[in-house]
């Protein structure tokens, strides 16, 4: 057995090295550019090579893997409690040596191409939405400085905006009006980006089984389930539904002490933008239960909850739900079962 670990501490062009025979002890550092990195792990013995799970890390565990190298990600917030004193790359891949030892950080599973061109979709989806809430809203506050107001609604902006560009008597300076013009031609174009990435999810979730399979759950979309198998990659690596919404930050924190158990709010621990989409689904599942006639036993246990407490914690509580229920019907690979309210 090869007790060999190498740390690498990943940059954009200069590479810090440090290579372990033995626990605590560094042997080797070396500082290899990009374009000779992989000749360096091609030139040595089959070894276990550490790296932080950050930017363009995936690109480089898939080409060591090639070369007969174990590669194992660590999670970056988990690692940098290891490093000691001044941040240096050297200090940086000693910390990984030593993070590695720690049994209770968990690998982060490596994404393949499939999943990171998912992901890098959704990101820039994300951002071009971004860009167009911007836009609205600085044409929604400069209007109302001229006295002009549009009513609620994203739909209401471009078209209201372009009623005032075109009413001579509308108190719009003529300086304005082209420059306004320009802001709602840009919001449509980027309005036309978003569709053209959501055709893209579209096409790739169509040569997913388990996009399809997801989907099926109720509140779980296009962008939900493409999201959840780009950025969590396989749900059976959590050993249970509970374990799997924990990852995603919708269970509740805990405070407890002695004797004394107390559960907070949820954790919000997780990704970010996966559970904003499962609460957001939870939320549409919600309001659309109050208009059905015939309810399944889901539905009515959200309503329940909603009876009980308010809308926003029921919502909260049935993403958690969801979740459960997303990891069951992924871990078996099968469709989600309606079960209707008992008589």
């Amino acid at each position: 057995m090869n007790d060999t670990l190498i740390a690498v501490d990943l940059a954009k062009d200069i590479f810090e090295i440090a290579v372990s025979h033995r626990p605590g002890k560094v042997a080797e550092c070396y500082r290899p550019r990009r374009a000779k990195l992989l000749a360096f792990f091609a030139q040595r013995p089959k070894a276990t090579v550490i790296m932080e799970a950050c930017g363009s890390a995936h690109h480089w565990v898939r080409k060591i893997q090639q070369l007969g190298h174990d590669v194992v990600l660590l999670p970056p917030h988990l690692v940098k409690p290891y490093v000691r004193r001044n941040k240096t790359d050297r200090a940086d891949a000693k910390g990984l040596l030593e993070a590695y030892r720690n049994e209770q950080i968990r690998p982060v599973p490596v994404k393949s191409v499939q999943q990171q061109t998912l992901t890098m979709l959704h990101r820039l989806r994300s951002g071009w939405m971004a860009a167009k809430v911007a836009r609205m809203n600085a044409l929604r506050g400069l209007l109302r400085e001229l006295g002009l107001f549009i009513p609620k609604g994203a739909k209401n902006v471009v078209p209201h905006v372009w009623v005032f560009i075109e009413d001579a008597d509308s108190g719009v300076p003529d300086a304005l009006r082209s420059t306004f013009a320009e802001a709602c031609r840009e919001i449509r174009d980027i309005e036309e980006r978003i569709k053209g990435t959501e055709r893209q999810l579209e096409a790739l979730a169509g040569q997913m089984p388990t996009v399809q399979q997801l989907r099926t759950v109720p509140g779980v979309g296009l962008l939900t389930a493409t999201a959840l198998v780009g950025f969590i990659g396989d749900a059976r690596r959590f050993p249970s539904g509970r374990h799997f919404a924990s990852y995603l930050g919708i269970t509740p924190r805990e405070f407890s002490s002695g004797s004394r158990r107390h559960l907070g709010r949820i954790s919000k621990m997780g990704d970010v933008y996966v559970r904003m989409l499962l609460i957001h689904g939870a939320r549409s599942v919600l309001m659309h239960a109050k208009k059905m006639g015939q309810l399944d036993r889901l539905r009515q246990w959200a309503l329940d909850v909603e009876k009980r407490t308010n809308h926003n914690k029921a919502a909260t509580a049935l993403a958690n739900k969801l979740a459960r229920i997303v990891w069951a019907v992924w871990k078996d690979h099968r469709t989600f079962q309606v079960i209707p309210v008992a008589a």
